[in-house]
């Protein structure tokens, strides 16, 4: 683990004006993978130990954490994140004291994966935020329930050992563990409040569910497919185009800034292995005024593989799921859209099925990591 960067020190108090003025963060280059923890995947905190002034389900909501400083409740200042109440000791004669010396949260990762990098958000916690927090991850086949993931026979690895954060602070972590995670242990030493987790990390698909279901979107991320590369990402990021669901308002989806040139926009992907693929869709939802013209996709099998074009370039609806059936198979590892000249999509969907040789490899690797 490496931390990018440590913050310590005290944060300026909130002095009006612009709630993010003295906000601290740094550009961590992990954050081009996949959140593993993103609430859209399936990701949930099923548990903590204390949630006395903030609940733990704020932890993934999606977007920054949001500050209004006169928003007070029956138990005081209501913050847009996790936070737990004050530790004492048992002598002090409060009725909450516990063995433990920290407090702490369970997250089910929304897909399991290996974890490239953590961001501990301590976003407008500025007095109350923790000392130190540490992460620890395991891999738990199933469902399982809190009281199940705290058992005895639960190993946990360590993922960012006991280190100190900052307030009102991006806190990013590098992680180095290649092994498969499906749920983390998320600790605070001794208490306060986190506004926001992000887990930054590849998606490892289970193989015998993918081969089972035979049919199934070969870039969804869920599905271990991602977004390696975009012309363009003013707007918005290129990875909301292979999220679940449909798009639910504009910014749902991908986005480029207007183009005063005579180019053209694209985005790159890598699908989720070797994949035979028979039909796409590409939806403009919610794009009214600003989707792209035109689009086309290819396909290519390799890193070195030649672009393949299976959609030639095609015109496009504003606000309209467009389905595609191909006039014949197309086997590849990355596919490419690119739209014409700018604009925007919201959804990609590439529905096919895995080659032998796309089985095996992520057979292979599901094995190798622990799977």
């Amino acid at each position: 683990m490496t931390a990018i960067p440590s913050f310590t020190g005290d944060a300026n108090p909130y002095q009006g004006g612009d709630p993010y003025a003295d906000y601290r963060t740094a550009d961590f280059p992990f954050t081009e993978y996949t959140d593993l923890a993103d609430r859209r995947l399936g990701a949930g905190v099923i548990a903590a130990n204390d949630e006395f002034f903030a609940q733990r389900e704020n932890l993934l909501v999606p977007g920054p954490a949001q500050f209004d400083p006169e928003y007070f409740g029956h138990k005081g200042k209501i913050m847009d994140g996790w936070e737990t109440r004050r530790r004492r000791g048992a002598s002090a004669g409060h009725p909450w004291p516990t063995a433990e010396d920290h407090d702490w949260a369970l997250v089910r990762l929304g897909a399991p994966g290996v974890i490239r990098g953590i961001v501990v958000d301590t976003a407008h916690f500025r007095g109350n935020y923790p000392q130190a927090v540490s992460v620890e991850g395991t891999r738990v086949i199933g469902s399982p329930a809190p009281a199940e993931l705290l058992g005895d026979d639960v190993k946990w690895t360590t993922l960012v050992p006991r280190t100190p954060v900052g307030g009102h602070a991006a806190n990013g972590f590098a992680v180095d563990v290649e092994q498969c995670f499906t749920h983390l242990r998320v600790s605070q030493h001794p208490d306060g409040g986190i506004a926001r987790l992000r887990v930054h990390g590849e998606v490892v698909p289970d193989p015998a569910w993918l081969e089972a279901v035979g049919t199934f979107d070969v870039v969804a991320l869920e599905n271990g497919g991602r977004a390696e590369d975009a012309s363009n990402r003013f707007y918005s990021p290129a990875s909301n185009t292979i999220q679940p669901g449909r798009s639910l308002k504009m910014d749902d989806g991908w986005e480029t800034r207007r183009r005063r040139d005579q180019g053209h926009d694209w985005i790159r992907y890598r699908l989720a292995a070797q994949a035979q693929i028979r039909a796409l869709e590409i939806d403009t939802a919610y794009l009214k005024g600003n989707s792209a013209g035109w689009a086309s996709v290819s396909v290519r099998d390799g890193e070195d593989g030649d672009w393949q074009e299976i959609l030639p370039r095609t015109r496009l609806q504003p606000d309209t799921n467009h389905r595609f059936v191909l006039p014949a198979p197309a086997v590849g590892t990355h596919a490419r859209v690119d739209i014409f000249p700018d604009g925007g999509i919201s959804r990609l969907r590439l529905f096919g099925s895995l080659t032998q040789e796309g089985t095996g490899r992520l057979a292979a690797r599901h094995q190798e990591l622990g799977g």
